[in-house]
């Protein structure tokens, strides 16, 4: 295992499994750019070279970016799905709506395509907040309101999906 910053990587034939660290502030500027935070940066120096995986979130109104090696993982997932049903092509399609490569410059700035600003509400102050293996890109007011709306029932929630007793296979 590899530590770098608050990155930890353990590298397993030729993926590597990271946990990112974090909630950032930043803003976008005129042409959709966001400047990776420099504590959110080193955390990703590992992959930054991939490149990433921009996509919409499935249940909330942000961006998901996912470093390349973890979209391959999450990918493997949805290409075992039966293509001759329905809900499966359904659900294909609906995944993958909007999916675009990304990557960051040499400063450390990734485009946000415009219709995928656009879908999040994307205009010039937004939050980086991790999400274990992924990064979440929102709308700074949107991130607060969806704080706010579940910080007063997170122990009920915590204890639902937590306190069950169970643990995810590793």
């Amino acid at each position: 295992m590899v530590k770098s910053s608050y990155i930890y990587t353990t590298k397993l034939s030729k993926f590597i499994f990271m946990e990112v660290i974090g909630v950032h502030d930043c803003k976008v500027d005129t042409k959709g750019r966001l400047m990776l935070p420099s504590a959110l940066k080193s955390q990703l120096e590992a992959v930054l070279s991939d490149g990433f995986i921009i996509k919409r979130s499935i249940f909330q109104p942000c961006l998901e970016l996912y470093p390349r090696q973890e979209w391959n993982a999450a990918v493997k997932d949805v290409n075992k799905l039966n293509r001759f049903v329905k809900k499966n092509n359904d659900f294909i399609r609906v995944f993958m709506a909007g999916v675009r490569e990304v990557e960051a410059d040499n400063t450390g700035r990734i485009l946000i395509p415009k219709d995928l600003a656009i879908f999040a509400g994307i205009a010039k102050e937004i939050v980086l907040a991790s999400a274990i293996n992924i990064i979440e890109i929102w709308d700074k007011e949107k991130y607060e309101a969806s704080v706010s709306e579940h910080i007063h029932d997170f122990s009920a929630l915590a204890e639902e999906v937590m306190g069950s007793g169970q643990k995810q296979d590793e």
